[in-house]
């Protein structure tokens, strides 16, 4: 007999510190996390565009640039998914199928779904809507979609917090003097 494995979860997310780090993204609001969206000017600065002489400096402009520009990031990261969906009217009209047919089954209430001598329970038509929808996103190419989101977005978001230079006002705060 098998002894079973016991993984102590809370000891592998205290380190990641997942716990805070979702309790801040709930209790802000969608415009509190949009509030600190930098000017379009700011963003997209050409005079600090250059190359990084080296991996350091390249990981250094990075890690500023990921926490100063978040939001615009994310903002930019919408506008490519509303891209890609445009680019593709099957997911597109899988989403709202999946959101249609949510609201429909939510509308009943918990109550059974009675088609002439038929009846269905809520789990089968969850249940049948999500195969459906499954389906639907496999022949609209989901998995394409979702890889080419991540591929561009890291390239777009990526490669600009690694070519933009930081202000001269904060390039100089980490040097020791």
């Amino acid at each position: 007999m098998m002894a079973r494995i016991q993984i102590p979860l809370d000891v592998l997310t205290s380190r990641l510190n997942l716990g805070d780090r979702f309790a801040n993204m709930r209790s802000g609001s969608l415009s509190s996390r949009f509030s600190n969206l930098r000017p379009i000017s700011e963003f997209f600065d050409i005079k600090r565009v250059s190359k990084p002489a080296n991996f350091a400096e390249m990981q250094s402009r990075v890690n500023y640039n990921l926490g100063h520009f978040s939001s615009n990031y994310a903002v930019v990261f919408v506008a490519l998914c509303i891209y890609s969906l445009i680019g593709n009217p099957w997911l597109l009209f899988d989403i709202v199928f999946l959101v249609a047919g949510m609201y429909l089954i939510g509308w009943l209430d918990g109550r059974d779904l009675e088609i002439g001598q038929n009846r269905f329970t809520t789990l089968q038509l969850y249940m049948g809507l999500y195969v459906t929808a499954a389906l639907i996103g496999l022949i609209g190419g989901l998995l394409g979609t979702l890889m080419w989101l991540v591929g561009a977005g890291g390239v777009v978001i990526i490669g600009h917090a690694a070519f933009l230079d930081k202000p001269i006002d904060e390039a100089f705060s980490g040097e020791a003097v």
